[in-house]
């Protein structure tokens, strides 16, 4: 049994001091702002809680008002993943698109921009960068988020995030640790399991998360996978093995010496919540090494922090849990809140200059365009957008926007768009889908928007068709490129950003560089 050295007050203190819930509505709720005055030092925002910069930052004033040092954390990493602009689509292009470019100057100023606007509205923590690197192109959940497949590049762009997030005033949070780059299952519905090596590991999935404790991030954010080189039963989130005897060993000893804020991914995903339930499996990843439980993406009530709270005291008590480890952990969570509470918030973005076209700018350069064998004619008037529409990440969400659409009937007024997702291929076949297209677009150019089109058959077979019926059609892919180019223009985008939708549609009607109206 451990012997309490603390008081009961302290000891439930420092559960909630741990816990990063979410709530729901567009103003704090009175039982968070009560848990803030009892000891809550971090809150977790989602789409759900934003409708405006001005909203946001009013939102993020209530909780301040209440603890001057409260971690406000977000999910913005850009690009497909915003929830800034949950219902516009980003302003910024994702990791892959700046992974394409490959200019890490390009990279850090995106995401000092991308820091200056969340230290505007009084973010003063973001669960990105995604250090993972996306080895397996089947990978369902990661794809666009990361810099890419290659080491080397997503080690260098991740340290340039970082840098360029953290001189904004906002702490970083890399992500998916130890690497969520090479599964083919989505954490948020089951467990992913890694069979690579140790040497695999060191060579692949660690490089780019050795560079983001070099270049000094703030957080990092553990995975929900198992990985049986490290521990053949547990998964990284639950286990000593990974968190404790990898990323906090120090560097000497073959660790990654990080010594900053360990936080959990979202506790209530099915990989934790179906196997040991959110109580128990938050008091084995404080047990294992991490400081900080996120909760709130789905399980956002104050029923679910009194739960996790008592879970936590209840473990101590019975001897389940170090207090020295819960005071340890809670520790760091407020050492992270001084960090902010001087260096983050509105004040931090009054010194530094805005940089509103940074992420346009960065979406045309990473533009891939590969012509057809004639000479492409740009598309002059109102033109039919076919978007074929894939299962949506619960990463990206369903309600934020993609495609060309919006942004091609701006420049081309009139143009129209229809969705095309697996239940229409699959209710009449590919043939009874392509005369439907036909027979709506008449003599309207089409272009076809596709995303991760070699990961879904019925996408790249109704591809081919329509191509076989109309190869005029412009071909745009919104995610990881992996199929041979085609279509009368192919353009590569690397993710589903509103920028990058403009991007392309400028390349569709033929707009040029320097010739770009509405900057």
């Amino acid at each position: 049994m451990t012997t309490l050295a603390h008081d009961s007050a302290t000891l439930t203190r420092d559960a909630l001091t741990v816990l990063q819930p979410g709530f729901t509505g567009t103003t704090a709720p009175d039982w968070l702002l009560r848990r803030l005055g009892e000891g809550l030092a971090s809150v977790g925002l989602f789409g759900r809680n934003i409708t405006s910069p001005e909203q946001l930052a009013a939102l993020t004033a209530q909780l301040r008002a209440e603890r001057d040092d409260v971690l406000v954390a977000i999910d913005e990493e850009g690009g497909d993943v915003t929830r800034l602009e949950v219902r516009a689509g980003s302003s910024f292009p994702g990791n892959l698109a700046l992974g394409a470019v490959d200019d890490p100057e390009l990279t850090r100023a995106v995401a000092r921009e991308l820091g200056r606007r969340l230290a505007e509205c009084g973010v003063n923590l973001n669960w990105a960068p995604s250090a993972d690197v996306n080895s397996n192109p089947d990978n369902p959940v990661i794809g666009v988020r990361s810099f890419g497949a290659e080491p080397g590049l997503v080690a260098r762009h991740t340290a340039a995030y970082i840098e360029g997030l953290q001189s904004a005033g906002v702490a970083a949070c890399t992500k998916h640790f130890p690497g969520h780059g090479d599964t083919a299952v989505d954490s948020h519905h089951a467990l992913p399991r890694i069979d690579a090596g140790l040497d695999t590991l060191i060579a692949r999935e660690l490089v780019p998360f050795r560079a983001a404790v070099t270049a000094g991030t703030k957080a990092v954010m553990s995975a929900h996978i198992l990985l049986p080189v490290l521990d053949p039963d547990l998964p990284a989130t639950l286990s000593p093995a990974a968190l404790h005897g990898l990323l906090r060993r120090p560097v000497a000893d073959g660790g990654l010496g990080f010594d900053g804020l360990i936080v959990t991914d979202g506790m209530e995903m099915r990989a934790i919540a179906d196997a040991y339930g959110i109580e128990h499996g938050s008091v084995m990843a404080i047990a294992a090494g991490a400081d900080a439980i996120c909760v709130g993406g789905g399980l956002a009530d104050e029923d679910t922090v009194l739960r996790l709270r008592d879970a936590l005291v209840t473990a101590v008590i019975e001897g389940r849990l170090a207090e020295e480890r819960l005071a340890e952990a809670a520790a760091r969570v407020r050492a992270l809140g001084e960090w902010t509470r001087h260096s983050a918030g509105p004040r931090a973005a009054h010194g530094i200059e805005p940089a509103a076209g940074v992420g346009l700018a960065a979406a045309r350069r990473a533009l891939r365009v590969t012509p057809a064998g004639v000479p492409y004619e740009p598309v002059t008037g109102p033109a039919y957008v076919a978007a074929f529409t894939p299962v949506a990440n619960i990463a990206v969400g369903e309600e934020t926007p993609w495609g060309v659409g919006a942004e091609l009937a701006r420049l081309r007024p009139g143009t129209g768009t229809a969705t095309y997702g697996w239940q229409d291929a699959e209710a009449g076949g590919v043939p009874a889908l392509i005369e439907n297209m036909l027979g709506t677009a008449a003599d309207r150019r089409i272009v076809a928007v596709v995303r991760d089109v070699h990961r879904h058959p019925w996408m790249a077979d109704a591809l081919d068709a329509l191509l076989a019926a109309r190869p005029e059609t412009v071909v745009v892919e919104m995610g990881v490129p992996q199929a041979p180019p085609a279509g009368a223009l192919h353009i590569a985008t690397h993710g589903a950003a509103r920028v990058c939708g403009r991007a392309a549609a400028e390349v569709i009607v033929g707009i040029g560089a320097g010739d770009h109206p509405g900057d």
